[in-house]
């Protein structure tokens, strides 16, 4: 313990104490290692290995968001995840944060950061308001508060993302709420920076009063509901601009309804989700007014083959506009718009999980997409490419 000279000079004089120096001393010390004490430092480390059976022209696969050609025939660093984060505790006044940080290729797919290999997924700082049962406020970088799968790669069943995915916005900067109004049903709303035509941090619209609004609400089977306790069910809507203000570029609005369900088989569970994007404003060329829409319809199934091994299932049909105003990929198809047709593709996913270490996601997965058009075919620009398949491995660590 450091004493300065003027501090020694009260004690030896009897003014104060040397006990009340060592605790004065002490505290900053305390409260440091108490809040450090409550930190937590999580995530993982992403790898894959990838095979895309047969040939297609120039490689492409729109239906893919972080598995796509870039990955195809060989062996990947998806990503790295690094969190830092202090939970709220019981406090009424209670705060806290996070940092969450992606680090290699999937980061700039992510597009948080500028096409650098470095992105921030969340950063946010969390307080609590003593308000009926806690509402719970989040300024800052924080996740899209819908959607049935996440970026992260350890929440979702299956190593690829449904094109449902592709259709969500993925992260907003703005102040977001949610409210507990009782065990079963949990609601939250948000205003936001418009994406002004990316994701980077801190975007925003031209138009200064141009904001991005949110609401959503999660219903949980009570326990009286036999099998079906602890089921959920989340229903929410974004309304945004994709760029500058209202009548500058579109204006978009994304519903979204989903949920994951017990069975009366208790190693199986299954699950549905429905996406909806739609855009209007003066997309067309000399101001013309324009409009687009894309949709998918997702269900799931998850199986417990045994203590250690899981098998997951996936079955997709999404369809869209193809003009290029529909921003959201697979969608937009110059071929297809040029002659009038929309995009329509059917997805298959089996993924097979094997715990075999402690900490370590490891699984196989297969994936078959369809273009089911009609029209030209949007796998690799050949007329007769209609299919896309690939099997993956993915291995990863979490920490």
């Amino acid at each position: 313990m450091k004493v300065n000279q003027w501090t020694l000079g009260l004690a030896a004089a009897g003014v104060i104490s040397f006990g009340a120096v060592a605790q004065a001393e002490e505290k900053p010390s305390s409260q440091v290692l108490t809040a450090v004490s409550s930190t937590t430092l999580s995530g993982y480390v992403s790898t894959s290995a990838m095979w895309a059976p047969g040939t297609s022209a120039g490689g492409a696969n729109a239906t893919r968001t972080y598995d796509g050609v870039a990955k195809q025939d060989g062996f990947s660093l998806d990503v790295i995840n690094l969190t830092v984060s202090k939970p709220l505790d019981e406090g009424e006044w209670a705060a806290g944060y996070t940092a969450e940080l992606l680090v290699g290729p999937d980061a700039t797919v992510f597009a948080t950061g500028a096409g650098a290999q470095l992105a921030i997924k969340q950063a946010y700082v969390a307080l609590n308001a003593p308000v009926g049962n806690g509402i719970t406020f989040k300024l800052g970088v924080w996740d899209c508060p819908i959607g049935y799968e996440a970026f992260n790669y350890t929440a979702n069943p299956n190593y690829s993302r449904s094109i449902g995915y592709a259709i969500e916005p993925t992260t907003y900067t703005g102040l977001i709420a949610s409210y507990k109004v009782c065990d079963g049903l949990t609601v939250g709303a948000g205003v936001a920076n418009n994406p002004g035509g990316a994701v980077a941090i801190n975007g925003r619209s031209a138009t200064e009063s141009e904001k991005a609004y949110c609401a959503h609400l999660t219903v949980t089977a009570p326990d009286s509901w036999g099998f079906l306790k602890g089921s959920t069910i989340t229903a929410g809507v974004i309304d945004h601009d994709s760029a500058g203000g209202v009548g500058s570029a579109a204006n978009v609005i994304n519903y979204y309804v989903g949920g994951s369900f017990n069975t009366p088989i208790e190693a199986l569970k299954i699950g549905a989700a429905y996406d909806y994007q739609g855009r209007a404003g003066s997309g067309a060329a000399g101001g013309a007014t324009s409009s687009s829409y894309a949709n998918a319809v997702s269900l799931y199934t998850s199986y417990a083959l045994t203590e250690k091994v899981k098998i997951n299932t996936r079955a997709e049909y999404a369809s869209g506009t193809s003009s290029a105003f529909t921003a959201s990929a697979p969608f937009a198809n110059a071929a297809k718009a040029a002659v009038g047709s929309n995009s329509e593709f059917l997805s298959i996913t089996g993924t097979v999980d094997y715990a075999l270490w402690a900490n370590v996601i490891s699984r196989a997965e297969i994936r078959w997409d369809a273009d089911v058009s009609g029209g030209p075919q949007p796998f690799g620009g050949a007329a007769d490419e209609k299919n896309a398949i690939t099997i993956a491995l993915n291995v990863i660590y979490k920490f």
